[in-house]
């Protein structure tokens, strides 16, 4: 980015207007006709200036109109299962093509069901990997055993990876009994096949009856694709327990915030069931887990995301990887709901989670959890901590819940749809210059060096978050920019997203 095209660090004193201004009142009593006559005579001025071709193509619009997309099925679901450590997770990712899926050489790495999107000779299905199956497991270990299988209860078919140099352990056994219960279709893939010499392992596989077991070595790649092109022939064009997906795709919402501040609860209580591993032991969950959740009337994609620890290069291991897979989560996400235990002093680390979310441009909405365990003193306390650190992110919605209890919930869905509508407004450009003029001439920027940098012209050039460029005669002051953003806000709402404003510092021809 250029140096005069960048949005400055915030620094200095905020602009402090000295008077009242009738802005609001002015630009509400403006037809869209004098609107768009004022921007056009404005856009024409720019011609004075040195415009390079970057400038030409901002310029000449911004379309905002989107594709009528119609609701779509749901993709069949593949679920990957078998007992820990034989290379499930290893598998996926050879799948999906990328290093999603967190790998470490321990067993119970993987803890949750975990969805993601793959595709194979031009056909698109989900792949669910699946922590370890283990039929006498006691505490969490259980509790994965028990997502384990609610994964195959709503799979269409079931690849059930066996480690062929163990060959099958009692454990494994456990497994194609609770397989053969489900009815599912179910694909043997006989993992750590590195060569042709070890084929005969795979082959014993055959009395589990459930067909050919395709030797694989997920590590390497080697029979996959025969062990997919199986899979597609069991799997139908869209999934038996999906239904249709509105307008595209559901929503997409990251949870994030410290570890065991209540994400994976809140997650269980909004899907009405126990769909993510709950667990006393901070850092529960590894993988981002992805989950479809009906709230509202409407369908959403929910993300509960690893805890964030204290810094990311004190972490390590799947620790670390779950924290790089965080930040991916947030990319893939539209609104970041930030969740914050009300009863616990705001933290650094709190702080920079929701710092985290700003960078990332995604829509904003804090979540206070365990509200219910405040009493009134705390509250006082509360309220003045986020005056003091989260001043900053005033423009969020609030929402106070109880995941434990599913308290105040229904909350959620409004200022999520709150976060997204604002996330997505783009000004009319004629409608934006108008205010920006008016507001100017109500009051204008302080004198820098017996100058005054003045606004020639604004559009916004993005929204997802909202992003404007101001063409000025000189560099706006960072309070000053801060206090456009403050009437913005006043203005047109954009509660709940991030607003960015860049300059470009131009000079008229021939000045030079």
């Amino acid at each position: 980015m250029r140096e005069n095209d960048r949005t400055l660090p915030d620094e200095g004193q905020d602009y402090i207007p000295e008077h009242e201004d009738q802005v609001a009142e002015r630009l509400a009593s403006m037809t869209e006709e004098e609107t768009d006559a004022r921007a056009a005579s404005l856009r024409a001025g720019l011609e004075d200036y040195d415009l390079d071709e970057d400038d030409a193509s901002l310029l000449t619009g911004w379309d905002d109109e989107t594709d009528d997309v119609t609701d779509a099925p749901v993709p069949p679901v593949l679920a990957i299962v078998g007992r820990p450590n034989v290379g499930k997770s290893t598998l996926v990712n050879r799948i999906i093509g990328r290093r999603e899926a967190v790998v470490e050489d321990v067993p119970g790495v993987t803890r949750d069901r975990v969805s993601y999107e793959a595709e194979w000779n031009g056909r698109v299905f989900t792949v669910v990997d699946t922590g370890g199956w283990e039929h006498d497991a006691k505490g969490i270990h259980k509790r994965v055993a028990e997502q384990a299988e609610l994964a195959v209860d709503v799979a269409d078919a079931v690849v059930f990876v066996v480690d062929a140099t163990v060959g099958m352990t009692a454990t494994d056994e456990a497994v194609v009994t609770m397989l053969r219960r489900k009815a599912r279709p179910v694909i043997v893939a006989a993992n750590k096949v590195d060569d042709a010499m070890q084929e005969a392992d795979a082959a014993e596989l055959w009395s589990l009856g459930f067909g050919y077991p395709y030797p694989v070595s997920a590590i390497h790649g080697r029979g996959t694709a025969d062990l997919l092109d199986a899979a597609l022939e069991e799997l139908p064009e869209q999934s038996a327990y999906g239904g249709l997906v509105p307008r595209g795709g559901p929503r997409r919402i990251a949870l994030i915030g410290r570890p065991n501040v209540g994400k994976s609860s809140l997650l269980n209580k909004l899907a009405g069931s126990d769909r993510v591993v709950v667990d006393d032991l901070a850092g529960t969950t590894r993988d981002p887990v992805d989950e479809l959740v009906e709230l509202g009337g409407r369908l959403w994609r929910f993300v509960d995301t690893a805890g964030i620890r204290r810094r990311q290069h004190m972490a390590h291991g799947s620790d670390y990887y779950a924290s790089l897979r965080t930040a991916s989560a947030l990319d893939r996400a539209e609104v970041a709901v930030v969740l914050l235990e009300a009863n616990q002093v705001i933290s650094e680390q709190d702080v920079r989670i929701v710092q985290m979310a700003l960078e990332s441009g995604r829509a904003l909405v804090l979540a206070y959890n365990k509200w219910d365990q405040v009493d009134e003193d705390r509250r006082h306390d509360l309220e003045r901590e986020i005056e003091r650190d989260l001043a900053h992110v005033a423009w969020a919605p609030r929402v106070n819940i109880s995941a434990k209890t599913g308290w105040h919930k229904d909350r959620l869905v409004p200022a999520l749809e709150t976060a997204l509508e604002s996330w997505e407004t783009r000004i009319p450009t004629g409608k934006l210059n108008a205010f920006l003029g008016e507001l100017v001439a109500a009051h204008p920027h302080p004198l820098r060096g017996g100058k005054q940098p003045r606004i020639l012209f604004a559009t916004q050039v993005s929204s997802r978050p909202p992003k404007f460029v101001l063409f000025t005669t000189g560099f706006l002051d960072p309070g000053y920019r801060r206090f456009i953003i403050r009437r913005l806000r006043e203005t047109f709402g954009f509660e709940g997203t991030p607003v960015e404003i860049g300059m470009r510092v131009r000079e008229k021809r021939g000045r030079r």
